[in-house]
């Protein structure tokens, strides 16, 4: 395998090279501390409030795709073979703004300032995507984007006005989409990328194949997909991740297929991509990503990399166990299929051995007449981590009895977990209220869940039991309105 020595991408419209990279490097650090763009600040480190948003451009099977991500947890290292945006490089000249600024600028939609420059890159974005979006897509957008001060009706009448002042299809990042397309593609060279920095050692597989050959020969290498989390172990817990395999960019670990009712997922999907994969195919998963971090956060973290890290309260994988979902995990050249539920095994301690990976993830479809749901509670709505999260999947006979079901819960055990012994109570009987209210002292015997900052363990019991009922109300024709959204109720 051929190797090189260097990471090479586009910053704004300078071609880089950089031979000295440690593998924790972010990216916000290089373009402060090395490159003098202060214009992306930060404001949490941790990826929450969006002040250090930068655009990524990348090559897909589908094109040349730009998404904001946060610069503050996004390794310097996972960088090879992008263009990377920043503030610095929107206005055309400098006596003139771009017409994102300078909607901000007109309908007030900054104070301070200090958040604006992560909030004009999102709204970038989102103008390149969308030049005309609706109120609920600016919204969504701007999920992962704090504002202190302003207050955020400004800044979104600034995002609809924005296509008053020009044509999204005259922006740079338009016109100029061949020529970078063109150099990106000049920097794909089908080679390894290895550097070593302080004995501090990190690599960009050039496939699939490559990233098996490399766990073999280091099994104890850190695999980071979006770095979502292994960002904060860094930013927040000065961890030591080396040696470090960077994977986001393997478009093998992105693809999807369907067959006989089941989508198999690549690990390097990211959220933003499963949400247009299961929008229509199952919705309730669909809109529990769109609760999963900010728009930010999505475009970085990846299915696989939710499952592989093994969180109690990772938010996929206790919807995927009430699917059945079962997951390929690959070491070399050989392959093994196991259920997700699994996968689990302990806190911190998954069936995956060493110098093995996840490669893909099989869901089925909710069977034609299931009820299926998901249901998260968080302190906040949106970019918020799992207090609890309970997953529903339930198919009724003819006579209105349980034929099937399958419930699985996060943070209510060291792993996510099946409710077997709910399942087992509520299995043959009539889906009615007094089916479901015996089944509730069952609980007891499936979870006992710790109490931390997020919840006590009595809450997560009690929610999680309310959650069961809520799911009965919501399938057996419940008159009154469970749940009545923003948007819904206007």
């Amino acid at each position: 395998m051929k190797t090189r020595s260097e990471i090479r991408f586009i910053l704004n419209g300078e071609d880089v090279s950089l031979a000295e990279v440690a593998p924790d490097e972010m990216l916000l650090d290089y373009l402060r501390l090395r490159r003098s763009l202060t214009g992306t600040k930060e404001g949490c480190a941790e990826g929450d409030c969006g002040a250090c948003t930068v655009l990524v451009g990348r090559l897909t099977p589908d094109g040349l795709v730009y998404e904001g991500v946060n610069s503050c947890i996004r390794f310097l290292g996972s960088l090879d073979g992008t263009h990377v945006v920043t503030v610095e490089h929107l206005a055309p000249t400098s006596d003139k703004l771009h017409p994102v600024q300078q909607a901000l600028v007109d309908f007030h939609g900054s104070q301070c300032g200090f958040c604006t420059p992560g909030f004009v890159m999102s709204l970038y974005a989102l103008w390149m995507q969308e030049p005309n979006p609706s109120e609920q897509r600016i919204e969504k957008a701007l999920q992962g984007n704090l504002c202190r001060c302003t207050g955020y009706e400004p800044i979104v009448r600034a995002a609809h006005a924005v296509s008053s002042y020009a044509d999204a299809r005259n922006d740079p990042l338009a016109t100029e989409r061949a020529e970078i397309t063109r150099r990106l593609k000049a920097m794909r060279d089908s080679t390894r990328v290895e550097i070593e920095t302080d004995t501090k050692r990190f690599y960009v597989p050039a496939s699939v194949d490559d990233l098996a050959d490399i766990l073999n020969a280091e099994p104890k290498a850190r695999i980071v997909a979006g770095a979502t989390d292994v960002g904060l172990w860094v930013t927040k817990f000065m961890r030591e991740i080396a040696p470090v395999v960077f994977i986001g960019h393997l478009d093998e670990l992105r693809r999807t297929s369907e067959k006989d009712r089941v989508l198999t997922i690549g690990a390097g999907v990211s959220y933003t991509e499963a949400f247009k994969l299961l929008a229509g195919r199952v919705p309730a998963l669909a809109d529990l990503i769109d609760r999963i971090g900010g728009e930010q956060v999505r475009n970085m973290g990846t299915l696989g990399g939710n499952i592989a890290n093994g969180s109690p309260i990772g938010d996929t994988p206790p919807p995927l166990i009430a699917l059945g979902a079962t997951l390929t995990l690959r070491k070399g050249k050989a392959r093994r299929t196991i259920p997700l539920e699994k996968f689990f095994i302990d806190y911190g301690k998954q069936d995956r051995q060493a110098g093995e990976f996840v490669e893909t993830v099989h869901v089925p479809l909710p069977a034609p007449g299931s009820r299926f749901a998901i249901y998260k509670i968080t302190k906040r709505r949106d970019e918020d981590i799992t207090a609890t999260l309970g997953a529903f999947n339930l198919t009724l006979d003819a006579a209105g009895k349980v034929e099937a079901i399958r419930i699985a819960y996060g943070g209510m055990a060291a792993t996510p977990k099946r409710a077997h012994a709910v399942e087992a109570a509520l299995a043959g009987k009539p889906w009615t209220r007094e089916t479901v209210d015996a089944a509730l002292a069952e609980y007891e015997k499936d979870f006992h869940p710790l109490a931390d900052m997020r919840a006590s363990a009595e809450y997560r019991m009690l929610a999680s039991k309310n959650l069961l009922i809520r799911f009965f109300l919501e399938t057996s024709g419940h008159a009154g309105p469970v749940q009545v959204g923003r948007y819904e109720a206007a």
